[in-house]
């Protein structure tokens, strides 16, 4: 198992760009890559990227919004 302090694996490699590329949502990343989600969390912090949950801004939630009633009809 991997550890957020430990030399990266090529699993842990893996599972970063596959997350980032949203292949993998955050859970099933940290899954493969031996970690809990919030170990993983702190990986992908270190290395530059943040995790997002849903919109950031009103502007996002509107834009969102309008796709999902676009969808919808």
């Amino acid at each position: 198992m991997a550890s957020a302090g430990s030399e990266p694996t090529d699993e842990l490699a893996t599972a970063v760009g596959r997350c980032v590329l949203g292949e993998l949502s955050l859970g099933r990343a940290a899954k493969a890559a031996g970690l809990s989600r919030w170990e993983f969390e702190e990986v992908l912090e270190g290395a530059g990227f943040t995790a997002l949950y849903g919109p950031r801004t009103d502007e996002d939630l509107q834009r969102e919004g309008g796709v999902a009633r676009d969808l919808g009809e």
